[in-house]
Formats: structure tokens, C-alpha cells, sequence
């Protein structure tokens, strides 16, 4: 149930979009919109304020608020998004958020981006400040999805606030009323062990995060093509990282990876790995060793990242194509936004093929 200067704002941003107040160009005055709402002065001084953060008004001492951005017809298409990510600066994440951007500027409307992190902790805190400070709708990134998540109960307030979430890449299953846009990961997975057999690899190792969904929908695609290919899955040749063990495992030499591929070499002829990033790592691990790619050891990806060109020998790697999830999220936020029926959607991969992996022998 919204607070009472939540509604009244809601009342007033129905107001001004129908134009009510087109012709003058102002809010009544403050005692005026307690006295027709029943409330006290510091709550409407409340429903200003997220009038004036959304763009919808600005306060002037001695003049009052003063409507903006008001359309020819009186209606005012502006919505404050909340967009949040595990990381802002890392791998892909810039392009997905300039997609977001692209998306909601064209639309006229403003976004406050937050990085958890990939820690629950500070998701908690972001959610506890959307609380206090709404927001129109919230873009956000689960963090450590795969794991039971402890703000659930934060995330329930929200949505009971009709306040729309769409979830990228990542969800909570027990929030099953959420809109999200996620990678098609089980697919991408049987994809690219169905291309490695198809190549002749037969001993198939892999690399994938456990504590985001995305690593186990992977891995379990990546599965179900060497049973398909009648190839087997061998515990040892499997590679687990987490969110906090990422940076010992990109740390080089002291690298626990390190040891783990002084453990299988000589039992792995490819990989699929969990994304360009870590492939990119694994591949100067393997040069390292004197092995080369594809020779010795093939390697396959996901994300089509600067990673897979930039590297010494390009990786073969998964991409969305035209598609980008950042921009499908924030269409289809705009359309809930307006009232409109959508569904969640997982965005298919295409294979883009590079150096990394052998030809096919016909």
C-alpha cells in the first residue's frame, strides 16, 4: 500500500498529465494540496519532492512549482528508472547500459544507475533507498541468483507498490509474477558442446560460475550436448568459480585455476567456458603451457565480448546478434510502464565463428 505523500504525488502526476493544471503552469499551493488530500504540510512538501526528482515540477521560493516538460496536448511522458547492475565498468556491462540509456533518453526519461557488486548486501541497501525514494520502475540485475536470496521481502515491497521490475540476465524463481529478459544459456550451452563434437573434440571440459543462474543454465546445456553426442561428463574436467573467488582465479600464476589444469590437460582436448573473459584468461594459461589453440585444446564461449576478437587467437563465442538484452529490458519496461501486457523472454545466441576452435572434417 503506498504512503500517503506516495499517493498524493500519484494523484498530482495524474493531474498534470491530464493537464489539469496546463493553463496556469502551476501546482496549487502547498496548504491548498494538503487541505483538498487531507494531509499535513511535510507530506505534501514529501510528494513534491518526488515530483521535482522525477522532472515534473520544479519548486521556487516565492513563486511555487512550476510544471515542466508539459506536450502541446498537456501530457507529460517522463518516468525516473532505477537501473541496477552487478558492475558498471567490467566486461560487458557499459554496452548493455548504453543500450538502456539509449532506450529510456529517447523516451524522455531519467535513470540512476547502482552496482551491487554481485553482493547481496548491497543490494539490500539499494532496495531500502528505492524504498524511501521511489522510482517509476526498477532495471535490475538479481545478484548471485543461482543462491536463495535474503531480500526478497524488499523486492515484494516494491512490486506490491505497483512499482514495474523487469530482471536481466538473472531471476528469482520465487518471484515468479517478475517480467525479466535473460540469455538463452541452456541453448547456448548444448550449442556450443554439440559444435565441439562436431569437430571431433571428445574430451569436453568446462568453466562456469556457480552462484548466478546463468552458470548452471550454461552447464547444464554444455551437458546435455556430450550426452547427446554420447561423449562423457567427467566431474575432474569441470572448473567452479564464484563471485568471490573471480579475481584469485584471473590473478595469473598463483591462479587456483593452475592447478586445476595441471590436473586435466592431458585428459581435455576443449572447453567450454563460461564467458570471454575467463576463456580469454584460460587461453593464456594454455600458452603458457606450450599449448596451442585449437591444436592441443579448442576453446568456445558466450558474449562475443572485445575479449574473443582481442585475443591472440580469436575465440569462437556466442553472440545475441542484433539483439542486446539491455535494450529488450528497457522496451519492455516503457511498455508495462504504459499499461501494456508483456511477457518474459530469453534472447537467443548466434555463433560467431573465429580461430579458437578446429575446422570441420567432412
Amino acid at each position: 500500500m503506498p504512503t500517503k505523500y506516495q499517493a498524493v504525488a500519484d494523484a498530482l502526476r495524474a493531474h498534470i498529465q491530464a493537464g489539469k493544471y496546463a493553463g496556469a503552469a502551476v501546482l496549487p499551493s502547498e496548504f491548498a494540496i494538503a487541505q483538498e488530500y487531507q494531509v499535513s504540510r511535510q507530506t505534501v512538501r514529501q510528494a513534491l519532492s518526488l515530483l521535482a526528482r522525477d522532472g515534473l515540477i520544479e519548486t521556487k521560493r516565492g513563486s511555487g512549482s512550476h510544471i515542466l516538460r508539459a506536450s502541446p496536448g498537456g501530457a507529460v511522458c517522463h518516468y525516473h528508472i532505477a537501473v541496477i547492475v552487478t558492475y558498471i565498468s567490467n566486461y560487458v556491462f557499459p554496452s548493455i547500459l548504453r543500450e538502456i540509456e539509449g532506450i529510456l533518453s529517447g523516451q524522455e526519461c531519467t535513470s540512476s544507475i547502482f552496482a551491487t557488486q554481485n553482493r547481496v548486501s548491497n543490494e539490500r541497501k539499494i532496495l531500502m533507498r528505492l524504498l524511501e525514494q521511489p522510482v517509476d520502475g526498477i532495471l535490475v540485475e538479481a545478484t548471485k541468483s543461482a543462491l536463495p536470496n535474503p531480500n526478497l521481502d524488499l523486492y515484494r515491497q516494491l512490486m506490491g507498490g505497483s512499482t514495474p521490475l523487469v530482471f536481466i540476465h538473472g531471476y528469482y524463481p520465487d518471484l515468479p509474477e517478475s517480467h525479466y529478459v535473460l540469455d538463452a544459456n541452456y541453448d547456448g550451452g548444448l550449442l556450443l558442446s554439440r559444435y565441439l563434437a562436431d569437430r571431433g573434440c571428445t574430451r569436453i571440459g568446462g568453466v562456469f560460475k556457480s552462484d548466478d543462474i546463468q552458470g548452471h543454465g550454461r552447464y547444464a546445456g554444455y551437458a546435455a550436448g556430450l550426452r547427446e553426442r554420447g561423449l562423457a561428463l567427467t566431474d575432474q574436467n569441470v572448473f567452479w568459480f564464484n563471485t568471490e573467488t573471480k579475481n584469485a582465479l584471473l590473478a595469473g600464476d598463483d591462479s587456483p585455476i593452475r592447478t586445476f589444469l595441471d590436473g586435466v590437460l592431458e585428459n581435455v582436448d576443449a572447453f567450454v567456458c563460461y564467458n570471454d573473459e575467463i576463456a580469454y584468461f584460460l587461453e593464456q594459461q594454455l600458452h603458457r603451457r606450450g599449448l596451442s589453440v585449437p591444436a592441443d585444446v579448442a576453446l568456445v564461449s558466450f558474449d562475443n565480448s572485445n575479449y574473443s576478437e582481442l585475443a591472440p587467437v580469436p575465440i569462437t563465442s556466442l553472440s545475441h546478434g542484433g539483439e542486446n538484452t539491455g535494450r529488450t529490458a528497457a522496451q519492455m519496461m516503457l511498455r508495462l510502464l504504459h499499461g501494456e501486457y508483456c511477457q518474459s523472454v530469453q534472447v537467443p545466441w548466434e555463433l560467431v565463428e573465429r580461430q579458437s576452435c578446429r575446422r570441420l572434417v567432412l
